[in-house]
């Protein structure tokens, strides 16, 4: 019941993504056709470069799909925030299958019929147009199929660097915890899934009955197919050209930040192409300094230690200034901090706190060696993450720290999967699952004073961005960015109405 309210109250959004779901497949999809078919056909004919041509590609299919968006990202004219990295990614999985079956197919045909057409004059033209093709075609057909399939599949990743798609909503509700909104965009994707197969099948079985005039059926599809996918491209691109793009990071007072800007900015008048939940700190920051966003929420003391690598003076005010400095290398603005500090907290369950006396993160020197931690993946590589916790506690844990996404940590601690974490000391999560903060009486962590960073360029281009986020400074207190997250973690409510409640209070 939860489920189907959801997608009614959302309907216009979900649409939206369904869409540019199919358009993300359909475009990758088609392109891997492109290629794969007459890479299928030169490896049937050329054995040995058909055999490399394998190789190559069975080798990009074993890459996971997010290593393989995160090897992409950087690059120049492929890769990039966006559409663009999503699609090759997508191509490439799909390129395996396709080939592979273009070149069985074709390996497959009886010689002697071949052998009849060459004795009836047929060039090898027309061999393959009249004669190979449509006698392969069930076998590419099967090929497209699990292309397409797994290409909807793969294709819920592509919201990790912004691609849009049903992944929004999967990748929204994992950093909630929510799995109505989970399901929300995991049952649109398998039925996508299953309804591309379906028709894909019904073709072929239509293709592959019609015989030697099916080679002409194969060149109208190719084309329907290529027109398709150039006008969904197209629609894809030009969905937000003209707007300021809004990015957050991968939780849920992020994607909360993000929203916050993003309507006041539309308060503003500008169009907003939202770009949240994104991969973490690193995709953020080179998706910003590479133009693809045009501003998102950093903190203080990431900003410092994870970015710029530099020490963090514990003074708030040096802090801000340092990293104004910094920015501004880079052609980066910082606005005004939001109003709250937003440090990281290390956590133990209540019971435990209480039960052990553990008050401080020295406390858990006694305990440490039959506890195992678990951190985010950032902290984990972090100048200020867990090896200059250990190092400077003096702290040696029975095993080492178990690596998790930042959605499911505190569940994790206090469903006893782990023994202490370090969250966010605004976590609505902390007293909603009992989980005790321990003081960190050496002042290990450095301020996280939240601050929008946006691209110099885009305020000189369009000056209400400043106008927008001058609006902002100091408009948000810890005791706001508490109650925005409870709202959204605990009483599973909209982001969207979350923001504009506040904002209109």
């Amino acid at each position: 019941m939860r489920l189907l309210e959801f997608w009614i109250s959302h309907r216009s959004e979900v649409a939206a993504l369904l869409l540019q779901h199919a358009a993300l497949v359909l475009i990758s999809t088609s392109a891997a056709i492109l290629v794969g078919v007459p890479a299928g056909v030169l490896a049937a004919r050329r054995l040995r470069p058909g055999r490399w041509m394998l190789a190559v590609v069975n080798v990009a299919q074993t890459i996971p799909s997010l290593a393989l968006l995160g090897f992409l990202l950087p690059l120049p004219f492929i890769g990039g925030l966006g559409s663009r990295t999503a699609l090759i990614t997508l191509s490439i999985y799909a390129l395996l299958p396709i080939l592979r079956t273009t070149m069985t197919g074709l390996q497959q045909i009886d010689r002697s019929i071949i052998e009849a057409g060459v004795a009836m004059g047929m060039t090898g033209r027309q061999l393959l147009w009249l004669v190979e093709l449509p006698l392969a075609l069930p076998s590419i057909i099967g090929g497209i199929r699990v292309a397409t399939v797994v290409g909807v599949a793969t294709a819920t990743i592509a919201a990790a660097i912004g691609a849009g798609g049903l992944g929004e909503y999967i990748f929204r509700g994992l950093s909630m915890a929510d799995s109505t909104t989970i399901l929300a965009g995991a049952i649109p994707a398998a039925a996508l899934a299953l309804v591309a197969d379906a028709l894909l099948g019904w073709a072929g079985r239509r293709l592959s009955g019609a015989g030697v005039t099916s080679a002409t059926a194969i060149k109208s599809a190719g084309v329907a197919v290529f027109v398709l996918a150039v006008a969904a491209g197209t629609a894809y691109v030009r969905a937000g050209s003209d707007a300021v793009v809004v990015g957050s990071k991968n939780f849920t007072e992020q994607v909360i930040l993000g929203e916050l800007v993003a309507q006041s900015l539309e308060a503003q008048g500008l169009r907003v192409d939202r770009r949240l939940n994104l991969g973490g700190t690193f995709i953020c920051d080179r998706a910003l300094r590479g133009g693809e966003l045009d501003v998102y929420v950093e903190y203080t003391g990431t900003a410092l230690t994870a970015i710029f690598n530099q020490d963090v003076s514990h003074d708030p005010r040096t802090a801000l200034d340092r990293t104004r400095e910094l920015y501004a290398r880079h052609g980066v603005t910082v606005a005004g901090p939001l109003g709250f500090n937003n440090t990281f907290a290390i956590l133990v369950r209540g019971d435990d706190a209480r039960r052990l006396g553990l008050q401080t993160i020295d406390d858990l020197r006694a305990v440490a060696g039959l506890w195992t931690p678990g951190f985010g993946y950032e902290f984990l590589q972090r100048q200020d993450g867990y090896p200059g916790l250990a190092k400077a506690y003096g702290l040696q844990f029975a095993a080492p720290p178990r690596a998790m996404d930042l959605s499911l940590i505190y569940r994790a601690l206090a469903d006893g999967q782990v023994d202490v974490i370090a969250g966010d000391a605004t976590s609505a999560l902390i007293p909603a699952l009992d989980l005790a903060p321990l003081a960190d009486t050496r002042q290990y962590f450095p301020p996280y004073d939240a601050v929008p960073v946006v691209r110099t360029a885009s305020v000189l281009r369009q000056p209400a961005i400043g106008r927008a986020l001058a609006a902002l400074a100091n408009r948000v207190s810890e005791a706001d960015i508490r109650s925005l997250n409870a709202a959204v973690d605990i009483d599973r409510r909209d982001v969207r109405d979350v923001v504009r409640e506040f904002l209109e209070g």
